[in-house]
């Protein structure tokens, strides 16, 4: 019986990246529903601030993506991609029949966990079966998934104010359709080559050698992975800082800034994100494989600040702030989260890879679930201005980082650039290789 993927080219980089329109799909529509649900508990803003900190825009996706990078490496990228959606749907069942808090907590934190363990991995498996010319525009498509999420999940929810917390509901049904779809669409998925490669290689060290591998142990053990690491956290955890909590919050600032009405908000925001998909299929998709990418993540980086430089410093007139939405939605297409996605996958070796991902979004995670439990208490005690100040600092600090640790990976297969960052001859894999010097060396 033929075993050949009946999904496969485009067709399975698309059904990948799908985990991100969901991971980003559930961050807006609890964005959008969060003044629905306080109302209907009786909340407070802290509880608020703890309902949005489990959720797939911090804690909840933070645990997922340690459990799922480790799997990812040890058991194959096929197999987070085959369940992540199930534990998904049953979570955004539990959103939508939601009577109860705890209904409430329990599916937002599973839905945080399944997205966090698919979307490392989405990362790693798209890079892994794109060719060496064009890895930016397929890993792009990730980033274009992301940012289609919530510019359709804000006109959605735009639609459907009238009906309150109904229509909330409804939209994490929209989401558990998608999922449901998704997951029948990836049952025809192959595994990632490389990926298998890599793992044969390590099941004959272990044979050989006794030792089994540790991934999150080795991968901390090398210099150049932290540093890589670091520079990565640098890029993307303080970028993330800021991106994520406009995701789940964004809403509450534009009230804030004076902008009272939920349709107006949303619009706001579907503005911004159409830009993002815009920004992102014509920027970068199309130029991240062809000019320097430092510069191109540079222009990125600088629009993002202009915007919340606009947003703190300028008088807010609704002009300003449609001027905001389209500054801060270009720079998020060309910007770090794309960039991020791209060099996660270059500046590890295979057998590490998803971990590394994994351990890198666990971090931007975590830092986004302690400042979502104090944003919308500082947000509501000091104003825009205050917490626009501390977005600043974080986007400009990111974007220094960004510049001058940026990689020259541009056109170059994985396999070269695993052999310049590692040290091995040009097309030996350090799995199994590696392993085994080492483990003579300890005898």
């Amino acid at each position: 019986m033929s075993t050949k993927p009946k999904v496969t080219g485009w067709k399975a980089t698309i059904a990948v990246a799908m985990s991100n329109y969901i991971e980003a799909g559930s961050i807006i529509a609890l964005a959008t529903s969060l003044a629905f649900w306080q109302e209907y508990f009786g909340f407070s803003n802290l509880v608020i601030g703890l309902v949005a900190a489990v959720s797939a825009n911090a804690f909840g996706a933070a645990i997922g993506a340690l459990l799922g990078g480790w799997a990812g490496d040890r058991f194959g990228r096929k197999f987070i991609y085959t369940y992540d959606l199930v534990v998904y749907m049953l979570g955004t069942l539990l959103v939508v029949f939601a009577t109860h808090p705890a209904m409430l907590l329990t599916g937002v934190v599973l839905t945080g966990i399944a997205v966090g363990a698919g979307v490392p991995v989405a990362w790693t498996y798209i890079a892994e079966e794109a060719p060496a010319t064009d890895r930016a525009k397929h890993v792009g498509s990730a980033q274009l998934a992301w940012s289609l999420g919530p510019a359709l999940v804000f006109l959605f929810a735009t639609l459907v104010v009238p009906l309150g917390l109904l229509g909330s509901r409804i939209i994490f049904a929209h989401l558990f359709v998608v999922a449901f779809v998704t997951w029948w669409v990836r049952r025809g998925l192959g595994e990632s080559d490389t990926w298998k490669k890599s793992n044969a290689e390590r099941l004959a060290s272990e044979a050989s050698t006794g030792i089994k591998r540790r991934n999150y142990r080795e991968l901390l053990l090398n210099k150049g992975n932290v540093k890589a690491l670091l520079f990565l956290t640098g890029v993307y955890a303080l970028w993330n800082l800021v991106a994520g909590q406009m995701g789940i919050f964004m809403p509450r600032v534009y009230e804030s800034a004076g902008v009272e009405s939920a349709t107006n908000q949303n619009l706001l925001q579907v503005l911004l994100w159409t830009c993002t998909v815009a920004a992102t299929y014509f920027g970068f998709m199309k130029y991240g494989d062809r000019v320097d990418r430092r510069k191109l993540y540079v222009l990125g980086a600088i629009l993002g600040i202009a915007a919340w430089v606009l947003l703190v410093f300028a008088n807010i007139t609704t002009p300003m702030l449609i001027l905001f939405a389209v500054l801060w939605g270009v720079s998020a297409g060309i910007g770090a989260q794309a960039f991020y996605a791209l060099w996660a996958a270059e500046m590890f070796a295979t057998k590490y890879r998803a971990s590394a991902q994994g351990l890198l979004f666990f971090v931007a995670r975590i830092l986004v679930g302690v400042l979502s439990y104090w944003f919308p208490t500082m947000l509501a005690e000091h104003g825009v201005a205050f917490v626009g100040v501390i977005m600043i600092g974080l986007l400009v600090a990111a974007m220094i980082i960004g510049w001058i640790g940026a990689p020259n990976t541009s056109g170059r297969s994985l396999q070269e650039i695993e052999a310049e960052r590692y040290g091995a001859a040009p097309g030996e894999s350090l799995d199994g290789d590696a392993d085994t010097k080492a483990a003579a060396g300890s005898k």
